[in-house]
């Protein structure tokens, strides 16, 4: 026999759902969340809910997990303080956010922004350029970035976001990891 498990972690519960692969039995269990380590619920739910079907965890084939934790997050805005590094020029990209709805329904379909998850305070730009067919267009300047980095830093952000122009046909510019942190 073979079984799958889900997980969905949560910000208060942990919720699992067993499946018997063969005759399609589904079983659940919820347990509270554990923040400061979510594979604690994970593992604690995992049993319970084997423990419930009576089915040895050697079984358990697949497990998929998912979480509604950083959705909460951004829903909530009770994220970390996340800085932006961005190819020079593009330091607004957030602010500006432009959307295009096509067919009919352009006409009165409105885009309520939200606010970015890194804010104008904490994005810098760096002197770089990939072209859209992958071409290193402009050498990325290291020391700028270095500079840059430092400035982000002096700010106490708690998560760093790469984002350049073109990474997409080209990223090693994105990748490059300056030697001194």
């Amino acid at each position: 026999m073979s079984y799958r498990i889900g997980v969905d972690v949560g910000g208060t519960f942990t919720d699992v759902l067993l499946i018997d692969e063969k005759s399609s039995q589904t079983f659940t269990a919820k347990v509270p969340s554990t923040p400061a380590d979510s594979s604690i619920a994970v593992l604690h739910g995992s049993a319970q809910v084997c423990e419930r079907a009576s089915v040895d965890s050697r079984n358990v084939t697949h497990v998929l997990h998912g979480t509604t934790v950083a959705t909460n997050a951004i829903l909530t805005g009770n994220g970390a303080r996340v800085g932006l590094v961005t190819t020079r020029g593009y330091r607004q990209i957030l602010q500006i956010a432009r959307s295009f709805v096509p067919g009919a329904f352009s006409g009165w379909v409105l885009y309520n922004k939200s606010i970015p998850l890194a804010p104008l305070e904490l994005t810098v730009e760096v002197p770089e350029r990939i072209g859209a067919r992958g071409e290193v267009v402009m050498a990325l300047e290291e020391d700028a970035t270095r500079e840059a980095l430092r400035r982000l830093r002096a700010r106490r952000i708690e998560a760093l976001t790469i984002s350049l122009i073109h990474a997409h046909s080209n990223g090693a510019h994105e990748q490059r990891y300056p030697a001194d942190r």
